[in-house]
């Protein structure tokens, strides 16, 4: 029954009038059925007392909302073996899309046909960013992966490098040219950059999956020679899925750290214009390390933790692995986060420039959802509506304004 999306209108109903005894008998049927049926039930009570919105449940079209957010996530391959309760807890948050600005305890829902009142129009827009990268090769040329045409786009010494219609780019080396040339081209190094707005998919020789966020850069060898260990360095953000080989692990090195694996899924965000650098485990595991020489600091994790990596000392907590890769599966996701961190993610994606006329305006903090592939515009409209900031947008330029609510 907790699969079943009736179920929220039930719950919606009793919360509505918990004196309706027969829908009082229902709901103590469905709690003690299961612990997760129990424990999604109070999460709903607990959404329903801060929105003071407890009809809005009753107001979604569940099932088409929810089959559409389903195939939307199917559609992006989701590395995630989300339990039963993350899957139900996501599916009524698909069918609700909901935007909370904790200091005012407002819900926006971005249904259809709901829509609050609105400020003027904002001078300018901005379009969501897509797939858009630079690859640098070994001998200097740069191509545009935006512009060139799928197929074949190099080749040299037994290597080709394929851009499929999909946004991806393969890496295929003979095993003639790895017995010939192995060592050689293990010391030449390609690099795929991704400007503000653009993001990019690839495929290693070696196998291995890597999508690069915005603004984010990863430097890797043409081929991984045997006996040696498999080293990439990444700037900004990424999200990995290496191919298991016991033989050579995968090392990912960042400007303040170094992440060890031998074949698992995980994501570090690591931009320079973040006070922290984040790995977010979700299979297999990985060792973090710091660059510091004497003492050197390292943590274990396990799937489902994140190490969080400040001056040169490691956090290690168990998080919601959804919130991380939220931006590969076309999603912001907040978390009791500020407008800074949120307003700096918007920068990157949509290429503006973020500027606060109150310094209060920073310290908004939201929990919800929203899609990266709205323009900007409809994005900052659904912070507006929760009457803690208002924008003000002309060109490339945002201006972050903290609304006066006594």
């Amino acid at each position: 029954m907790a699969d079943n999306p009736e179920i929220l209108s039930l719950i919606s109903r009793y919360l509505n009038n918990p004196e309706d005894l027969d829908c009082k008998a229902q709901i103590e049927k469905y709690r003690n059925q299961s612990k997760e049926n129990n424990n999604f039930f109070m999460e709903m009570e607990r959404l329903w007392v801060l929105s003071a919105k407890s009809a809005v449940l009753e107001r979604i079209d569940e099932k088409s909302t929810i089959a559409h957010f389903e195939s939307r996530l199917l559609a992006k391959s989701s590395p995630i073996k989300m339990l039963q309760f993350r899957r139900t807890i996501i599916r009524w948050a698909a069918a609700s899309i909901v935007l909370l600005g904790v200091a005012s305890i407002t819900y926006f829902f971005a249904s259809k046909g709901q829509v609050g009142s609105l400020n003027k129009p904002y001078a300018s827009d901005a379009n969501p960013g897509g797939n858009k990268a630079v690859l640098v090769l070994a001998d200097g040329r740069k191509i545009s992966l935006t512009d060139v045409n799928n197929g074949a786009i190099a080749k040299e010494a037994g290597l080709s490098i394929t851009k499929t219609s999909d946004g991806q780019l393969i890496y295929t080396v003979s095993e003639v040219a790895i017995g010939k040339a192995g060592k050689s081209l293990n010391n030449a190094f390609n690099t795929i950059e991704t400007p503000k707005g653009g993001m990019w998919q690839v495929k290693l020789p070696d196998g291995s999956l890597v999508w690069l966020n915005a603004a984010s850069s990863l430097t890797y060898p043409l081929a991984f020679s045997e006996g040696q260990k498999r080293i990439v360095e990444l700037k900004g953000e990424a999200y990995f899925e290496v191919a298991k080989d016991e033989l050579h692990p995968f090392v990912v090195k960042t400007v303040k750290q170094e992440v060890e694996v031998l074949g698992t899924q995980f994501n570090i965000n690591a931009y320079s214009d973040e006070s922290t650098v984040k790995t977010t485990l979700l299979e297999g595991s990985v060792k973090v390390s710091t660059w510091r020489k004497d003492p050197g600091t390292s943590e274990f994790l396990k799937p489902g933790q994140q190490s969080i990596l400040l001056a040169d000392a490691f956090n290690v907590k168990e998080v919601d692995v959804d919130e991380a890769i939220a931006w590969k599966n076309g999603y912001f996701m907040f978390n009791n986060e500020k407008q800074e961190s949120i307003m700096r993610k918007i920068a990157r994606w949509y290429n503006v420039q973020i500027v606060y006329a109150n310094a209060d305006a920073r310290e908004v903090t939201y929990y919800g959802s929203i899609s990266r592939f709205e323009n900007v515009s409809r994005v900052l409209r659904k912070f507006e509506q929760t009457g803690e900031v208002r924008f003000e947008v002309d060109k490339n330029k945002i201006t972050v304004y903290k609304e006066d609510n006594n």
